[in-house]
């Protein structure tokens, strides 16, 4: 027999559309900060002819494509659960933040790698005022990432801090960016800097292929999370060990045969467990177990959102020898 109910404690609803009108200002503050250093980066790195700052301008425009694809996120993944999709949109926040790994690789990364390997080989000429422009735009661009970077990492610390808020893919995207950002921009600056003393190219061109780097690891990380997530990630283990221990206290449950949890959003968990019950419950009495079970189960693990029991069927010489049975565990 299998049984679901959802849960009776859910995560409260008006805290996770006041945690996800947050999470929206963050990334439009983000958008906003990338949309301008973007411009500002690209006219100052044709001006001046860098190899570095056209990097970074590649890196802006690639984040504010991922603000878009994460404010996309934001609003699809709480639109409810419907015939299509009975378990709901949630896993629409890991697709999102799966695409904006793509194009921190892609647009980022890549272009980034471009622009350093066709540094070195045909060299840059720079002259003083493209050097100046270009520090000024880079300084410029420091402070607005800055800026953008304490807003999300204070949401952060108002979500719980990193354990709990960084399980946003939307906010975990925004802090990664932003941090890679102001590194880029520091190595940028650096780079461009050691080129106007030294003259040698060499400096701005590795500069460019450190931010590529940079950028295709964090691609990288950003894009492994958002894989697990989309593929069907357990809750986490603790959690699922005090499911665990809770259906192993029951004593109408002989043996828990297997159990399972799959994130099915942010804030949602589906668990189903395959579980044999002792000797001599009729159908009513099994139907008044599993429901206390379930509710025990959702008080226990505030996020399940759905939960399920398979009651397994066992052959009446197995049930003559189990420890309900036998008197080896207390029970029936």
């Amino acid at each position: 027999m299998v049984t679901g109910t959802p849960s009776h404690q859910k995560p409260d609803r008006n805290t996770n559309r006041k945690s996800d009108r947050r999470t929206r200002i963050t990334v439009l503050v983000a958008l906003i900060a990338n949309l301008v250093i973007a411009v500002a980066k690209a006219v100052g790195g044709l001006l001046a002819g860098s190899p570095a700052l056209l990097s970074e301008a590649a890196h802006s425009v690639a984040d504010s494509l991922n603000e878009v694809f994460l404010l996309a996120a934001l609003r699809r993944s709480r639109r409810p659960a419907d015939r299509r999709h009975p378990f709901g949109y949630g896993k629409e926040r890991f697709f999102w933040s799966l695409l904006a790994a793509v194009g921190i690789f892609v647009m980022g990364g890549c272009f980034s790698f471009f622009q350093g390997v066709e540094a070195l080989r045909n060299g840059a000429e720079e002259k003083l005022s493209g050097y100046v422009a270009g520090l000024v735009v880079l300084g410029v661009a420091f402070l607005a990432e800055g800026v953008s970077l304490v807003r999300a990492l204070h949401q952060v610390h108002r979500q719980g801090g990193a354990a709990q808020g960084m399980r946003d893919p939307a906010l975990r995207t925004v802090v990664a960016e932003d941090g890679t950002a102001v590194l880029g921009v520091s190595l940028a600056m650096a780079g461009m800097a050691l080129h106007m003393v030294t003259g040698q190219v060499v400096w701005e061109a590795s500069a460019s292929l450190a931010i590529g780097a940079l950028l295709v690891y964090v691609a990288y990380r950003l894009g492994r999370e958002a894989r697990d997530q989309l593929i069907g990630e357990a809750a986490d283990p603790e959690s699922s060990a005090r499911v665990r221990e809770l259906l192993d206290a029951q004593p109408e449950i002989d043996s828990v045969e297997a159990l399972f949890t799959m994130k099915t959003g942010l804030d949602s968990v589906l668990v189903a467990a395959r579980v044999d019950l002792v000797p001599g419950l009729d159908s009513e009495q099994v139907e008044e177990v599993a429901v206390r079970i379930k509710r025990s189960v959702a008080r226990t693990m505030a996020e399940a959102d759905q939960i399920f029991l398979d009651v397994t069927d066992r052959a009446a010489e197995e049930a003559r020898e189990s420890p309900a049975a036998t008197g080896e565990r207390g029970g029936a």
